[in-house]
């Protein structure tokens, strides 16, 4: 395999993995309710409880606040949906990468972007939402962990343009040329 098509492999198995996670990511913020009822049986019959006992509050307090929000105010888990349905549009907008890397390299700066706009939003968004600043971290570590597979396929495009560049001939090549 030659290098520019080994690259083009390489950036396309990244890509593949981000637009796996992204899909993964939305479609989990669909049932909300029933994963938080799954997570909070496991962790209560896990040892967690005795040894993080504010985490198992802070799950519990979440679960016991989208109960009562879907049973009385369900209107307001549409912005989770919301949120589920834009994780699977920016997915979508990476098959352009997918199919021309080099072409469409501003998709992949558009989402280390995105990731790096998690940082503040976390930060100042936690803590008007009342969000503990430990969960924060965890939310942050979303765009501290998308950015390096796409910093890793932006870093092997450059390298692909480069691979694949014409090559200027000026100066004496080109009149050897002639």
């Amino acid at each position: 395999m030659n290098e520019p098509a080994a690259h083009l492999r390489r950036i396309r198995m990244w890509l593949i993995f981000f637009i796996v996670c992204l899909v993964l990511s939305g479609l989990t913020a669909f049932p909300l309710v029933t994963e938080l009822d799954w997570l909070t049986g496991a962790l209560k019959s896990s040892p967690l409880p005795d040894v993080m006992p504010g985490f198992m509050e802070w799950v519990e307090r979440c679960r016991e606040g989208l109960v009562a929000t879907e049973a009385k105010y369900p209107f307001v888990l549409y912005g989770t949906d919301w949120l589920a349905f834009a994780h699977l549009v920016i997915a979508v907008a990476f098959y352009g990468p997918y199919r021309d890397p080099v072409r469409n390299i501003w998709v992949v700066e558009f989402g280390m972007i995105a990731c790096a706009g998690i940082i503040p939003l976390a930060l100042i968004c936690g803590p008007i939402r009342g969000i503990p600043f430990g969960w924060s971290l965890i939310d942050m570590a979303f765009g501290v962990f998308g950015v390096i597979p796409l910093a890793i396929v932006r870093r092997r495009i450059k390298r692909l343009e480069a691979l694949t560049a014409p090559v200027a001939v000026s100066g004496p090549a080109l009149a050897s040329l002639r």
